[in-house]
């Protein structure tokens, strides 16, 4: 089971509700495993390496179909993989590889577990890179550059969230403390969304941005993304393919080409009033910026030899596999909005909707189960607590649900971690539990909370919403994977729990 404490969280409080949602988070927990996807996506027969599924490909894709390779007549295969929970993307490929493998390397996360057997892993800093990022980063860039790739070379990447801290490898002159200042400064404390950060990673990053490709060509490429072939957001009406979203218009996938420039960099400083908190050398950097280190841009990454793959589709997602849980529990799931908001309002507002339906003024009829999916933002201002942003979407449920007996509100985090994390509580740290991935909270929290003399407001001011949730047995600790995003689900029930 991906939730190590499943029997905390079901023991109290609306016991039937509780049970019902744990399961259904479970579901979904466990289905962000992209191992299986990925033995499903890649196969070898003798020789042949297969990568084939068009679930596994962004509609559009003008290099479609099979990706078929000789290994026989391959010199040699490379694996590298960067991002959260990425080595159960990168161990299926060792174990189809075997001893095709020439050799690889792997930068993830500390904490997840180190399974690879062939392979070099590094474990760093996320969401705030370290010197770790760069010591991992450095071991890719030195196999690279030794191996001297040529066209008879196959690359396989693989990546996904979180790439964007632990890809960190800065251009000389840049300290990785002055990456980690920039990052904690517009994500942290300014609550800047990815988007607009990577505007500024790119920019001062010797791997991000494509560059990693641009090194490994002319070699053969093969970029499995941890994510779905379809963008998140993506409208199927678009007048534009999933290709073209996922790829030409691509701002964080960092083996690919990307749409990112110096100038947003500098745009989204002014935007923020950071420059007189911004690291000097990240400044200088951007105003002289060096156009001959520029990133990939569509036009060059089009010359390389390469496919893309999206390991995770929709159809295999935590919110899919969740949805359909609840159904079979006799809770009618629907899909409320994908979400990228500050984590607190965004919690209360769910509850209201459940309270509405609670109380029939909805046109949604309980039993029935709400999910989202997407980003929760916190911005924590200088008072960054231990705690996370689902674990804030669910404290502040608590509040708007309060003496409910048929709501139950949950949220998390995919990868099992949902934020940097830290001793928060002696009884978690004892079972060796320093981060947890979100919250499970019911009508009957907020008496609970009270008895315990938590300060609700106040833990949400200093967003230190750990330590609340733990002692009254509703925070998620988990098993570290891969992440695709958050996922809340919130049950109402036709009945008292």
């Amino acid at each position: 089971m991906r939730i190590k404490n499943y029997d905390m969280l079901t023991n109290h409080g609306n016991l039937e509700g509780r049970k019902i949602l744990a399961d259904i988070m479970e579901a979904g927990l466990s289905a962000a495993d992209p191992y299986a996807n990925t033995l499903a996506l890649v196969r070898r027969e003798g020789a042949k390496l297969i990568f084939e599924g068009l679930e596994f490909e962004p509609k559009g894709d003008p290099r479609s179909g099979p990706a078929i390779y000789n290994l026989d007549e391959i010199d040699r295969v490379f694996v590298f993989g960067v991002g959260k929970g990425i080595q159960r993307i990168t161990k299926a490929l060792e174990d189809v590889l075997g001893d095709y493998l020439t050799d690889g390397h792997v930068v993830a996360k500390h904490g997840d577990d180190v399974i690879m057997e062939r392979m070099g892993v590094t474990l760093a800093g996320h969401p705030v890179p370290d010197i770790h990022c760069v010591v991992g980063n450095q071991k890719i860039l030195d196999i690279i550059t030794e191996a001297k790739l040529t066209e008879n070379d196959l690359v396989i990447t693989a990546i996904g969230n979180g790439v964007s801290a632990l890809m960190t490898l800065p251009w000389v002159g840049i300290p990785i403390e002055d990456v980690t200042e920039a990052t904690r400064l517009m994500q942290i404390e300014y609550g800047v969304n990815t988007g607009e950060l990577n505007q500024i990673r790119v920019s001062v990053d010797q791997l991000k941005g494509g560059r990693i490709s641009r090194l490994i060509h002319p070699a053969k490429m093969v970029h499995i993304v941890g994510v779905a072939p379809t963008p998140m957001g993506f409208i199927a009406t678009s007048n534009i393919s999933e290709f073209e979203a996922l790829v030409k218009r691509n701002g964080w996938l960092h083996t690919l080409c990307v749409t990112t420039t110096y100038t947003a960099a500098l745009k989204v400083i002014e935007k923020y009033d950071t420059a007189g908190k911004m690291p000097k050398t990240i400044v200088d950097f951007l105003t002289n910026y060096d156009s001959s280190q520029d990133a990939v841009r569509w036009d060059e990454f089009d010359t390389f030899d390469y496919r893309v793959f999206g390991v995770m589709p929709k159809s295999r997602t935590s919110l899919a596999i969740g949805m359909q849980r609840a159904e079979a529990l006799g809770y009618t799931p629907h899909f409320v909005a994908t979400v990228v908001t500050d984590a607190a309002p965004a919690g209360a507002y769910m509850s209201r909707i459940a309270r509405a339906i609670e109380q029939g003024l909805s046109s949604f009829k309980a039993p029935c189960a709400l999910f989202t999916d997407g980003e929760l933002i916190v911005a924590c201002g200088e008072n960054p607590g231990i705690g996370g942003t689902n674990q804030e979407y669910c404290l502040a449920a608590s509040r708007a649900i309060a003496g409910s007996k048929r709501i139950v509100v949950a949220g998390s985090d995919t990868d099992g971690t949902d934020g940097p994390g830290g001793e928060f509580h002696p009884d978690a740290t004892a079972l060796g539990i320093t981060c947890l991935t979100g919250g499970i909270v019911d009508g009957y929290t907020s008496a609970e909370l009270d008895a315990k003399g938590v300060d609700v407001h106040k833990a949400l001011l200093n967003h230190a919403t750990s330590e609340p949730l733990w002692i009254v047995g509703s925070g998620i600790a988990a098993v570290q994977n891969i992440s695709v995003g958050d996922y809340a689900c919130t049950i109402v029930m036709d009945h008292d729990g």
